[in-house]
């Protein structure tokens, strides 16, 4: 006997799972997130709260009154005072101190026309340290009855009725008189020169710029020149000025116009 079977379509109604669906009973298998993923993601949060952290201590730190400005340290004046200083300064009083720029303080400390530069540094929790850069004076400047200090620039720093306990010496006439570019020139060439030199000087004088001409508080001439290599000039000075002098044949002049072949008669 011959036996046959087909296979029957699904009855009308049977339940067919949609695309993508489980079917009833299935299993899902859920395969563990790797190491190297989960590592990433904990050093992420971690960063995150570090940053988060530190941006918020810098904005307690810069807004915090606990750092706010009450003593002002001042160093390093000598034709200022610091009480000068620290008024110029005053209006900074209770500002936090991580506000506070280089900037500032020189803005305020422009009008002490004595101060070049400054260096600041905060010391918290109130305190703000400035060190002061004076400018240097190279010259008197005789003013009526009074002589005027001035640096290089011929900004006066100070007055003084007696001259000799400036140790500087007299520039003959001054800007006013000589011209600035004369006076440029002595001022430069006095700038130049070491402390001990300077001392000895009493008074500058230049007939043009290359003719500048020193005298010695003895009364010797010193013929300076231009105020090219006047750095050389100044050491080769200071040599001669340290060399044995002859009591018999005295040195009235010193000429350092040519630094390296100076001449002294």
């Amino acid at each position: 006997m011959i036996t046959a079977s087909r296979s029957l379509p699904d009855q009308a109604g049977a339940y067919k799972p949609a695309k993508g669906e489980e079917r009833p009973g299935a299993t899902v298998l859920a395969f563990p997130e790797p190491k190297g993923r989960r590592r990433r993601k904990h050093i992420l949060a971690a960063l995150g709260t570090v940053v988060a952290l530190v941006v918020g201590l810098l904005v307690a730190a810069i807004y915090s009154p606990v750092l706010a400005l009450q003593t002002v340290a001042v160093t390093g004046t000598h034709y200022v005072t610091p009480a000068q200083v620290q008024s110029a300064l005053e209006p900074l009083r209770g500002k936090p101190l991580p506000q506070i720029s280089d900037d500032e303080v020189r803005g305020l400390l422009g009008p002490l026309v004595q101060v070049k530069s400054v260096s600041v540094e905060a010391h918290p929790p109130s305190t703000l340290a400035v060190a002061v850069h004076e400018r240097v004076p190279v010259a008197l400047i005789k003013q009526g009855e009074q002589y005027q200090l001035v640096d290089v620039d011929g900004v006066q720093l100070a007055t003084t009725d007696d001259p000799a306990t400036a140790s500087l010496p007299v520039i003959d006439g001054g800007a006013g008189a000589i011209g600035q570019d004369l006076f440029r020139a002595t001022a430069a060439v006095l700038a130049a020169l070491p402390a001990d030199v300077l001392a000895k000087l009493s008074n500058a004088s230049a007939q043009s710029v290359d003719a500048v001409e020193l005298k010695l508080v003895d009364g010797q001439t010193i013929v300076w020149g231009n105020a090219s290599e006047k750095e050389l000039k100044a050491k080769v000075l200071a040599a001669l000025l340290k060399a044995p002098v002859d009591p018999k044949n005295p040195v009235k002049v010193y000429d350092v116009s040519v630094p390296r072949h100076p001449v002294t008669r």
